[in-house]
């Protein structure tokens, strides 16, 4: 992401809320800044850094995750070029090596060792295996996901580029961006696309 385009879609913002709003919540915001660098302590490997926002979550955060559509299809454009695929440009790897890691949430929290693998923790917000009963609901289930949609090269290469990076196509969305964020290896990433794709997999039954 160039600064050249978060600073003019910085620079846009008050236009698209109105300078009364953007004033009110910048006080808020650093009031609530202030609160969480004196509460936040680091841990481990959790250190002050993950406070930080980038600019695409400036963006979000400022304008309420409602952005003008301009900005939206330029930083989106942005985020997608960034996304690595595997040294082997497979985007799917084995669907039961994605299960583990789907379950796994362990390897960023604050007590675990740096250089730890890392799991997606899944299953903390979608539905995927129906053999798993204890899952999230903030983001949408994915039981079937493969089988109701194929597993064309295009619908790899979108399952993948959505685990890696999800701001490439919901800019403002609450999902992590595993990739981009450095939590997932593109390896690790293509088993989680076969757990998603393979007809195999017991998401697709």
């Amino acid at each position: 992401m160039t600064k050249t385009t978060i600073l003019a879609a910085l620079l846009a913002t008050p236009a698209l809320l109105g300078s009364s709003i953007v004033l009110a919540d910048a006080t808020h915001r650093t009031k609530a800044i202030e609160t969480i660098k004196r509460d936040f302590q680091p841990r481990g490997q959790a250190d002050l850094d993950r406070l930080a926002e980038d600019g695409v979550q400036a963006i979000c955060n400022r304008t309420g995750n409602n952005p003008s559509g301009d900005i939206v299809k330029t930083l989106e454009a942005d985020q997608l070029a960034g996304v690595k695929y595997p040294a082997d440009n497979k985007l799917m790897g084995d669907w039961k090596a994605g299960e583990k890691l789907a379950q796994s949430g362990r390897g960023f929290t604050w007590s675990d060792k740096p250089g730890l693998p890392v799991g997606g923790n899944c299953y903390n917000c979608h539905q995927i295996s129906p053999k798993e009963t204890a899952y999230g609901t903030v983001g949408p289930s994915l039981l079937h996901y493969g089988k109701l949609r194929g597993n064309t090269p295009e619908m790899q290469k979108y399952t993948f580029n959505k685990i890696f990076n999800s701001k490439a196509y919901n800019l403002c969305s609450d999902m992590p961006r595993f990739g981009h964020a450095g939590a997932l290896k593109p390896e690790q990433i293509k088993d989680l696309v076969a757990l998603l794709l393979d007809p195999e997999s017991p998401v697709n039954k």
